[in-house]
């Protein structure tokens, strides 16, 4: 048994159709030529990463186009092998609730880029980034390409313990053209988006700009989810180079879904909610708490009682009201080598700012002053400022192709916790959806410096059917925290620095279609600078004592093995892949009481973590039209230790346990028909139990979970027109969808479960000129 580390105190938390790669990091390329029976990837449902010394696959756009208009890259992959996504909201946008994981790594663990740009770790409280939602529309990307591994050397990411997810915008039309599409259905959703491309200008330059309008009302309580979004993107060919740039707006606001326990589902039902449309209610609620004690809160209004009305049983069953907003800038300005160059290179910068807010209306906190609401409105506010700048330069060194690659980006983040009133007790005079200001109390309020360095090299050798990928990458990653307002948290400075983290792979052609691969990666992860997550999240007292002797503060590291075959003959692509990952240092979050409250988060170290599986995939390209994929996976992702603290004592049975959030099985499968300007899609999800305590002592079940779409393309002699229906969960299943909203706990039930969205319809009319 390992002995507990620490405990930390912290507040809660390449398919046909566009060009799309050039801005990618550089990536494996094919490991032979085409053979000449080989009819392309045109048509495929998933491409499957021939030539690859991992496991790799990619998606197009059309297998993004083929969901309902605004969908979440980050849903179309959920086909994937591995690939664990969930979300209560039918386009995996809303982003308290949206979660993805991949062989029992959760987001975290995983690296996440836009044409080569880091977007962080795609979490709520995103301290070092973006959601992707926000970074571009799903109209234009280009492709997504997953690496289930830790993935390649050249993503800029310090963080993928698990693996990666690599998205790359469209290139603007060589064609000027005009592209509009408009969208009706359930909850009154009303999605509007343009595009205008420029078409050759003269010399190769091209742009194109798009917006996008987005509104519709939760499936189930009251309150809307909107967004505002604007792309922009130019590419440019000055003699042998390639310039390239990017601008993206994005103004979203969503309230939220109420968390949910097993017991609430239960005593409530899957629709309950919380109250946003009764605020008579919430105070009434509000006030009978503070009579009863339960928030700590002085006594408000002592003729409200001490019971609650029914079918209440706790002041935390449902809150007046819930949101968050985010306002981000993202830019990036980049040249590259042109096609057939000797000498390879590419150089890029960007530049990020964010403004957001993250609102509850708590009855935990009074506001202040005679007469005024037992509520008020809480916030975790984030304010991000990074800039960066990556590249890499390479070429052929006699059989060798050498790589040489680096990243370096300075985030400035300012985080803090504030309180504004609400002065009445009959109507709230606050907006959910607007960013607060004024407030009367600042519970802790830093400034996070983070400085990144990054470099990595990587040396590709073939000889004849055999190809071989040696190297490296290495990093250096120092925090730094300092106060405006310190609260009780820690301020200081941290690093975590590993120049050698080892990578090699083969794959190895076995003729009439079929390939070997197999590979080892070796990740370590550096630390994060926040006050809701990481080293920071603590008293002084205890950062410091993170810094020395026995509960010294060690990075997680991951150490992965895969091997496994492809194989393609006539319609028939598949891939069988093993794995074994051996995951050290891993750190376990322990949240205790309701989230609005922001009680302490324990980090537990509990050594090693193994996980052993395997994935399949196969795809048919059938005659007439059809087509038909799919996937299954198979994971056993355990904790190798318990948890004691310093003096042996028994803390939580962790030893042998399935990992949080780590489903055993995984099947997908979609069918497909393409002909005369029909098109149909069917889709179906299983997902077995998973486990939402460390002790797996609570689960959620399995379910499966169907979508469709079904659409018409007019022959309008060149120009396009068509029309497309999707319908979401379409037996409209109930189920619990996310888990870990709230974080983990030890053992027994929490307030940390999302149930997924009912069946919904959305009909999209698309037009291009």
């Amino acid at each position: 048994m390992r002995n507990l580390a620490w405990l930390l105190a912290g507040t809660s938390i390449l398919m046909s159709g566009t060009a799309f790669a050039r801005d990618a990091a550089p990536a494996e390329t094919p490991a032979a030529e085409t053979p000449a029976d080989d009819t392309g990837d045109q048509g495929e449902i998933v491409v499957i990463g021939r030539g690859e010394t991992r496991q790799v696959q990619q998606l197009g756009f059309e297998d993004i186009g083929v969901l309902a208009a605004g969908t979440s890259p980050l849903k179309a992959i959920e086909k994937l092998p591995s690939v664990n996504f969930q979300s209560a909201d039918p386009f995996g946008n809303y982003e308290w609730a949206q979660r993805v994981a991949i062989r029992g790594f959760n987001q975290n663990q995983l690296g996440f880029t836009l044409d080569g740009i880091p977007l962080g770790d795609a979490s709520y409280g995103n301290v070092n980034g973006l959601h992707i939602s926000r970074a571009i529309t799903s109209e234009n990307i280009g492709e997504v390409r997953v690496s289930q591994g830790a993935g390649s050397l050249g993503t800029q990411a310090t963080n993928n313990l698990g693996g990666t997810l690599e998205f790359f915008s469209r290139d603007p039309s060589s064609d000027f053209g005009l592209r509009g599409e408009g969208t009706y259905g359930s909850e009154n959703t009303v999605r509007l988006f343009g595009r205008i491309d420029t078409g050759d200008l003269g010399g190769g330059v091209a742009g194109y700009v798009s917006y996008v309008y987005s509104d519709m009302d939760k499936w189930k309580g009251w309150g809307s989810q909107r967004t505002n979004q604007v792309n922009a993107k130019l590419v440019a060919p000055v003699g042998d180079v390639r310039i390239a740039g990017t601008l993206s707006y994005s103004d979203r606001r969503e309230n939220d879904y109420q968390d949910l326990s097993l017991g609430m589902i239960d005593r409530l039902g899957y629709d309950w909610d919380n109250i946003s449309n009764d605020y008579a209610l919430a105070v009434r609620i509000a006030d009978i708490a503070n009579n009863r004690g339960d928030t700590g809160a002085p006594v408000s209004n002592p003729g409200a009682g001490t019971v609650y009305p029914a079918p209440f049983a706790t002041v935390d069953d449902a809150y007046f009201d819930a949101a968050g907003l985010r306002r981000d800038w993202l830019a990036s300005f980049g040249i590259e080598s042109g096609e057939g160059s000797a000498v390879r290179f590419s150089l890029k910068g960007y530049y990020h700012n964010n403004h957001g807010q993250g609102l509850w209306y708590t009855p935990y906190v009074p506001s202040p002053g005679a007469g005024n609401s037992p509520i008020s409105i809480r916030t975790t506010e984030y304010d991000i400022d990074r800039k960066g700048v990556f590249g890499n330069i390479g070429g052929q060194l006699g059989f060798n192709d050498v790589t040489v690659g680096f990243w370096y980006e300075r985030n400035d983040f300012q985080q803090a916790r504030r309180f504004y009133a609400l002065s009445g007790r009959t109507t709230p005079d606050r907006d959910s959806l607007d960013f607060q200001s004024d407030p009367f109390a600042t519970q802790w309020d830093y400034n996070y410096t983070t400085d990144t360095i990054q470099y990595y090299v990587q040396d590709r050798l073939t000889f004849g059917d055999l190809t071989v990928n040696l190297g490296w990458k290495g990093f250096d990653v120092r925090n730094t925290a300092d106060p405006i307002v310190a609260g009780s948290l820690a301020s200081g400075k941290i690093k975590v620095t590993d120049w050698f983290q080892p990578s090699a792979g083969f794959n190895y052609r076995l003729g009439a279609g079929a390939e070997l691969f197999g590979g080892f990666t070796q990740v370590t992860r550096a630390f994060v600078s926040s006050a809701t997550t990481g080293p920071f999240a603590t008293t002084q007292a205890g950062f410091d004592a993170l810094l020395s002797g026995s509960t010294k503060l060690e990075p997680e590291q991951s150490d992965t093995y895969e091997l496994g075959g492809r194989f393609r003959s006539g319609p028939f692509t598949g891939s069988l892949a093993g794995y074994y990952v051996n995951f050290r240092n891993r750190l376990l979050g322990v949240t205790t009481g309701a989230g609005i409250v922001g009680n302490p988060v324990t980090l537990q170290n509990v050594g090693d973590v193994r996980s052993v599986g395997f994935e399949a995939t196969g795809a048919f390209k059938l005659p007439a039209g059809f087509g038909l994929f799919a996937s299954y996976s198979y994971n056993d992702s355990t904790y190798r230790d318990n948890v004691v603290n310093a003096a042996g004592a028994l803390l939580a049975a962790t030893k042998g346990k399935t990992v949080v959030d780590a489903p055993r099985h995984l099947l997908k499968g979609e069918a497909t028909f393409e002909r005369s300007g029909f098109s149909a899609r069917v889709g179906a999800n299983y997902m077995s139990k998973r486990y939402f305590t460390y002790t797996n002592d609570r689960s959620v079940d399995g379910r499966v979970v169907v979508d469709a779409t079904l659409g018409y393309k007019f022959d309008l002699g060149g120009h396009d027109l068509e029309i497309q229906g999707n319908a979401t969960n379409l037996f409209d299943k109930k189920y619990v969808s996310t888990i870990g909203t709230n974080g983990f706990g030890n053992s027994g039930d929490n307030q940390t479960l999302m149930v997924g969205a009912p069946q919904q319809f959305f009909v999209t009319l698309k037009a291009g000129f």
